[in-house]
């Protein structure tokens, strides 16, 4: 491509999911039917304001398509995190979009990434196309965001695993699952790994309701139970946090209710309980199939968005077709787990 080919920028931000590659490989590869060039910002948001970035051609991105993780690196930067520092930032950025003749910028993450881009939008910075990222599928407006098949499908294999033991020590066994605000993994993985009880933020549950489960069970002879936690469930009304230092975005980072769960189970029931954490292997490793073609769509539909002078929106999947919706609906509220489907899967708690 001559010096005179237009230029588009990528970048991803927030927690790495597997899929962030393919979306990558796909936006290059679509963009370089347009004869366009592409700068990937490296480290999310804190790439653009610092003007951190790499080229992407298809060397580059040649063999990413099953790696996990991505290639730009990620952060969890946050440009209007300091209001006093905002306006300066946004100009720092509207510098970056000059410097490059920018056509565009494709920013892929969650909530927090696609809010920023919301924002800019916004103040001035029109020429925005965002991609769904977020393991925990809580992004409103769309049906599925990639990662999140790779997740549910390790946190099914860890409960198939953990079932094995459960059985051979007549243990309670706790899984701790990711979900900060919405449930989504802990629900799909204990359905589908047949898990005794699922405890999610959506829904609470008493201490005494989870024992009478365990106990009802151990009444019929069944002497193990497998209990799916996500991270965000309250435990006796409070979250359960590593930390009480805040990121950039103001979150928390939560970790430790399934230890302090089997605990308290441990004491009230009398039955040996453990805990397994699954932690950031939930977003690591090679992505699924779906993954892999869920974040193709998203980066080829992303350059077709940019084509069109589509701005302001995100892609989107409802049902089996990719479609716009605005940034500004897809961050307005989390999508979270719904009541048919948690009294679904409480069909076969205990």
């Amino acid at each position: 491509m001559g010096e005179g080919a237009e230029t588009i920028g990528i970048l991803t931000g927030g927690g790495d999911c597997p899929g962030l590659n393919p979306v990558i490989r796909a936006v290059v590869r679509r963009a370089e039917r347009e004869s366009w060039r592409v700068i990937g910002f490296r480290y999310g948001w804190k790439g653009i304001l610092e003007n951190d970035y790499r080229m992407l051609d298809r060397n580059s991105v040649s063999g990413i398509l099953p790696k996990g993780g991505t290639i730009l690196g990620t952060s969890r930067t946050n440009p209007y995190k300091d209001k006093a520092q905002a306006s300066a930032n946004i100009e720092k950025i509207k510098k970056v979009f000059a410097e490059h003749h920018l056509k565009a910028l494709i920013a892929v993450g969650g909530e927090d990434t696609l809010g920023v881009a919301s924002k800019l939008h916004k103040d001035g910075i029109k020429n925005i196309v965002g991609v769904p990222k977020t393991i925990d599928n809580d992004l409103s407006c769309t049906d599925y965001t990639f990662g999140f098949d790779t997740a549910i499908n390790i946190a099914t294999e860890a409960i198939d695993r953990l079932h094995t033991t459960a059985e051979s020590h007549d243990r309670i066994m706790v899984v701790e699952l990711m979900g900060r605000h919405a449930g989504w993994i802990a629900l799909e993985a204990g359905i589908a790994g047949g898990a005794d009880v699922i405890l999610i933020p959506e829904k609470p549950m008493s201490v005494d309701e989870i024992c009478a489960i365990v106990k009802r069970r151990a009444s019929r002879g069944t002497t193990f139970s497998i209990i799916a936690v996500s991270e965000g469930f309250q435990l006796l009304g409070e979250d359960v946090t590593q930390t009480k230092e805040l990121d950039s975005f103001g979150h928390v980072r939560l970790g430790g209710v399934g230890e302090r769960l089997a605990k308290v189970l441990e004491e009230k029931t009398g039955f040996e309980t453990r805990c397994t954490v699954l932690g950031h292997l939930q977003r690591g490793g090679t992505p699924t199939a779906f993954d892999r073609v869920l974040g193709t769509r998203f980066g080829v539909s992303a350059v077709e968005y940019i084509k069109e002078g589509k701005f302001g929106y995100m892609v989107s999947l409802r049902g089996n077709d990719i479609v716009p919706a605005k940034l500004e609906d897809a961050v307005k509220e989390l999508k979270r787990v719904p009541d048919w489907f948690y009294d679904l899967a409480k069909v076969f708690f205990g």
